[in-house]
């Protein structure tokens, strides 16, 4: 009111003679309001000092104060007439705003006692989330045994080694599919340096005066040609060649003879040069695969190329020459049955042990044999290819599932199912997407690898090359080599981290067969964890993802009566061979591992929490723990000058009961967490992800122990490594190194601690004891 009164008064160019005043008045009730406007002389206004004057009477005839002083002015009259209509807009907008104050509080009013409408929930950001059943219903409906054969037809190949013309044919098949589904898809090029056989020449051996030109050969062996003894090992295991130590042999320069199987033929060679032993031959004595077979595989204790350890094999990288400590220093053949066979028929020497069958000489200093191995450096391009389906709440935390495209000849166990099952899930999530309304909450990367006969290459390629991504956003790899190799048995390998998902497959896939079990029926025989459950070993292609980049994994396969595929690493792996160890269930069972894989898939990328159990990594440690004390206080007992008494677990205990304290209080924040909550489901999952990748030893290279996992990586700095040094120890060998085990013990100590930190959440949270 008093910036009108000021317009006014300016308009009238001095002290204002008359003014409007406004008479608000309302009722609390919102039932009536009202405005009074009077207009009021100079007079009226001095009259009184509480605003309450005499009131002079006026003659009718005398003219109003205002009609006096303006009254003979056009100009003052036209002041008049401007300030009236100030003040009709003024009471008129106060007026507006009144009124609509009423219709607002009447308006609450009628609400009130109208029936609430149904609830409709706040919108949180979350794809409507299909149910479960549901989910299982359409996966199996989409898979079929007859889709597997037109599959196998279009993947099927004779020749498609890593990098040849074949292999990259295989890859376009693959691309073009992803695209034909819809899929976002993209490749993935790496120049990797492998080694194969010699293209003029060959490699050989002669033994007593007969030479023999093996053509299987082992890729990354050492080049060269030696001289030496040869020694019968079995299977060339640690324990094989304890029991030879144990005799007093002496293995120092011996050429070794060993089987296939048990272990990878990486391992077989690394055992033997631990020996100092110049030189291996391999060979099968399998008789399903005939004598005259050739083995075709890789011996580098690792995975990856071996000339770009721990970084990747890009074009464009310009690193020094440097090779991977999993290199051989030792040269390695393959040879057939009937090769050895020759040689064991004309060794001398001791009997072999009972426990290895009693019947083979081991061989002595007299039986010599030159062996020679002429493997060619050869650089070769491969192509990784990939499809996404893009989750609908958190699309960067993605799921992969991934098979090997490559193989030495025809490879239908070893490539040819596994892509076709590849194909198979994302053609069918695909459609589940398009036309069924499923939703699924995180990304499914689907990749197909190249180089896979070599050692994992193109997969172990691309995590190096995206570790630092892939850890922050990959939660669970699902390998699919190898899946179909019979059908009497199963078997299944990860991180304990997958083992409630696994579960959860067994009980609800059901088999194609007539008995309709589910799987844990059929082959968990009332221990599922016992009879299901193997290691994962190097050889497979999801131990990189699990013991190099912390990325929870799983393979599985089915298998005859549980014993091994024959025809693996040699040319005779075909449908046919198949066929045979099937019984001619191939179809069948490529549906089979199609519905466990995309059951743990769907799982993973359906739920608002990851499915993922920590009490089994807790079990883990405090079963690590208990062993590894018992051993010190065995070695501080027995070589006190070694351990001394001031060497506590207490460290390692109290990290081990950190761990278990940070996962119990993780489980209470999932059992108490609000499912519609986004943001907590997210941060609750990336707390679950960190598990696997704190696991890494920070204090050890990528280039000298790849495997940095220190529960199920390989080296010193494990758990394990730690048992077998205090083992060492025990025993006063020699190469056994004390203030070394120390230090291994204190590094491994606080990356269970720094596991435990990580898992607790937030830096308040934190249960630091030691």
């Amino acid at each position: 009111m008093d910036q009108a009164r000021s317009t006014i008064s300016k308009i009238f160019n001095g002290e204002p003679h008359s003014y409007t005043r406004f008479n608000l008045t309302q009722n609390m009730e919102g039932d009536n309001s009202q405005v009074e406007m009077k207009l009021s002389s100079d007079m009226d206004e001095e009259a009184g000092e509480n605003g309450v004057g005499h009131h002079h009477s006026h003659n009718s005839d005398r003219k109003p104060y205002v009609a006096q002083k303006f009254g003979r002015s056009p100009k003052n009259i036209c002041f008049m007439a401007a300030a009236t209509l100030l003040i009709f807009i003024i009471g008129y907008f106060i007026g507006y705003l009144v009124h609509q104050k009423k219709q607002v509080e009447a308006a609450s009013c009628v609400s009130s006692s109208t029936p609430p409408k149904e609830y409709v929930p706040d919108e949180t950001g979350a794809a409507p989330l299909m149910d479960w059943d549901d989910v299982k219903k359409l996966l199996s409906q989409k898979l079929s045994a007859s889709n597997f054969e037109t599959a196998f037809s279009e993947f099927s190949s004779v020749n498609h080694r890593a990098g040849s013309p074949g292999d990259e044919t295989l890859a376009n098949k693959v691309a073009k599919k992803f695209k034909e589904y819809g899929m976002n898809f993209w490749t993935d090029e790496h120049y990797i340096k492998v080694q194969d056989p010699p293209v003029s020449g060959f490699n050989k051996f002669v033994f007593k005066g007969q030479e023999e030109r093996p053509d299987g050969f082992l890729s990354y062996s050492a080049n060269g040609k030696v001289m030496g003894a040869i020694m019968y090992a079995h299977y060339g295991r640690e324990t094989d060649f304890m029991l030879l130590r144990d005799r007093n042999i002496n293995l120092t320069g011996r050429v070794m003879l060993v089987k296939a199987g048990q272990i990878s033929f990486a391992e077989k060679v690394d055992n033997a040069a631990k020996m100092n032993a110049s030189a291996v031959l391999i060979y099968s004595d399998d008789n399903a695969i005939g004598d005259t077979t050739q083995l075709f595989g890789h011996v580098h204790l690792g995975s990856g190329d071996p000339y770009t350890p721990g970084f990747p094999s890009f074009n464009h990288t310009q690193f020094p020459p440097v090779q991977s400590s999993g290199l051989p220093k030792i040269l390695a053949q393959t040879i057939t049955a009937d090769m050895a066979t020759r040689i064991l028929t004309k060794l001398g020497g001791q009997t072999e042990p009972q426990e290895w069958g009693g019947s083979n000489k081991l061989g002595e200093e007299s039986d010599v044999i030159t062996v020679e191995v002429n493997n060619v450096l050869v650089e070769k391009r491969i192509n990784n290819v990939f499809g996404v389906i893009k989750g609908f709440v958190d699309e960067d935390r993605y799921l992969v599932i991934g098979a090997q495209r490559d193989a030495w000849g025809p490879g239908f166990a070893t490539s040819t199912v596994g892509t076709s099952v590849l194909v198979e899930l994302a053609r069918s999530i695909s459609d589940m997407v398009k036309n069924d309304e499923f939703k699924p909450r995180r990304s499914i990367v689907f990749a197909s690898w190249s180089a896979g006969e070599y050692g994992s290459v193109g997969a172990t390629e691309w995590l190096e090359g995206y570790l630092s991504s892939l850890s922050m956003k990959a939660f669970s790899y699902i390998n699919l080599d190898g899946v179909v190799s019979g059908r009497n048995g199963f078997k299944v390998a990860g991180s304990p981290l997958m083992y409630s998902v696994i579960e959860g497959a067994l009980t609800e896939v059901k088999t194609q067969s007539s008995s309709g079990l589910s799987l844990l029926n059929q082959y968990g025989k009332g221990n599922w964890e016992l009879n299901v459950m193997e290691p994962l070993k190097m050889e497979n292609a999801a131990y990189p993802f699990l013991a190099f980049s912390g990325i929870p994994s799983v393979s599985f396969r089915f298998t005859s009566d549980n014993a091994e595929y024959p025809y693996f690493g040699t040319l005779l792996d075909t449908r046919e061979k198949l066929n045979w160890a099937t019984s001619h269930q191939v179809p069948q069972m490529a549906e089979n591992a199609a519905q466990f894989a995309g059951h743990m898939a769907l799982r993973l990328v359906h739920d608002h929490l990851l499915e993922m159990d920590l009490t089994k990594y807790d079990r883990i440690i405090r079963s690590h723990v208990a062993q590894i004390n018992g051993k010190v206080m065995a070695v501080q007992k027995s070589q006190p000058h070694l351990l001394p008494k001031t060497l506590t677990m207490q460290w390692l205990i109290s990290a081990s009961g950190s761990f278990s304290r940070a996962a119990r209080g993780l489980a209470a924040d999932i059992k108490s967490s609000d499912l519609d909550d986004v943001e907590m489901c997210r941060s609750i999952n990336d707390r679950i992800m960190t598990v696997e990748r704190n696991f890494l030893s920070q204090y050890v290279s990528p280039r000298e122990s790849p495997f940095r996992h220190v529960l199920l990586g390989s080296g010193p700095h494990t758990l394990k490594g730690l048992l077998n040094h205090l083992k060492a120890l025990n025993s006063d060998n020699p190469e056994a190194d004390a203030d070394l085990f120390r230090n291994q013990f204190a590094l491994a100590t606080w990356t269970i601690q720094g596991c435990a930190n990580s898992l607790a959440g937030d830096i308040w949270s934190l249960d630091n004891e030691i």
